[in-house]
């Protein structure tokens, strides 16, 4: 695991365009490819470290994914079967500066990838497109494994389970949401809004949680919350905010 804490929060701010409204020619971009699901909390963590080492610029993220795109005619396998139903095209974007006054601070960011785990998930890229990776159970592998990673992270940053008022966590599915409260040992229906924009959207692999976020500050944040996401590799982002 590798976390990094900022010796002052920087600030996050969401829907918020720069001045003007229009990206400067000379602006500096940061691709990212491969994070899938977890590039949302993996980029907004990325977006706030490159905000935080240049004092005074609008980072601006933009996370899209296109997983229409792993609709595969030559391969009508269960994995893609189940990808085509579960997955959709989705894109989010949003403002990171440093010392301006915003929704939330960026209080922490960490990673923790799970040894041996490259056959849970992932994206296969070939001459006739993208084929998905789905060889092993994720539910079972989330409720197993998940709380000891989390733990481990935010002992790293000197916080537990108790300092997090609410989990925003990326919606795989229906059974990862529901091993993810087993995991955690929340109330059973604690994380609604994702279960809300699974329902309303499906998982649009990067995006979904920056959508969860979205309704989440609709609502209300709370004093502490904490972004999670997995991708492949097997590896669990996490992203701690504090209002």
């Amino acid at each position: 695991a590798d976390s990094a804490v900022s010796e002052q929060p920087g600030q996050l701010l969401l829907g918020m365009q720069p001045e003007g409204g229009q990206v400067q020619p000379d602006a500096a971009r940061v691709p990212v490819f491969g994070l899938g699901c977890a590039g949302g909390a993996t980029g907004l963590a990325l977006a706030s470290k490159l905000a935080r080492a240049t004092p005074g610029a609008v980072v601006l993220l933009v996370v899209v994914e296109l997983c229409s795109l792993s609709f595969r005619m030559d391969e009508l396998t269960k994995a893609d079967i189940v990808a085509t139903a579960l997955f959709g095209d989705g894109a989010a974007a949003c403002v990171v500066r440093w010392g301006e006054d915003g929704f939330a601070h960026v209080e922490a960011t960490a990673e923790h990838t799970w040894p041996d785990t490259l056959d849970i998930m992932g994206w296969r890229v070939d001459p006739t497109g993208l084929g998905v990776i789905f060889d092993r159970a994720i539910p079972p592998f989330v409720e197993n494994e998940l709380a000891a990673a989390i733990d481990k992270i935010l002992a790293d940053l000197d916080l537990t389970r108790s300092d997090i008022d609410r989990f925003c966590c990326h919606p795989g599915g229906a059974k990862v949401v529901d091993a993810i409260e087993t995991a955690l040992e929340l109330t059973p229906g604690t994380l609604d809004l994702e279960r809300g924009v699974l329902r309303d959207y499906g998982n649009m692999s990067a995006p979904t949680v920056l959508f969860v976020l979205e309704r989440l500050i609709a609502r209300g944040l709370p004093s502490r919350s904490m972004m999670t996401a997995f991708g492949p590799g097997f590896t669990c982002a996490g992203l701690v905010l504090e209002t």
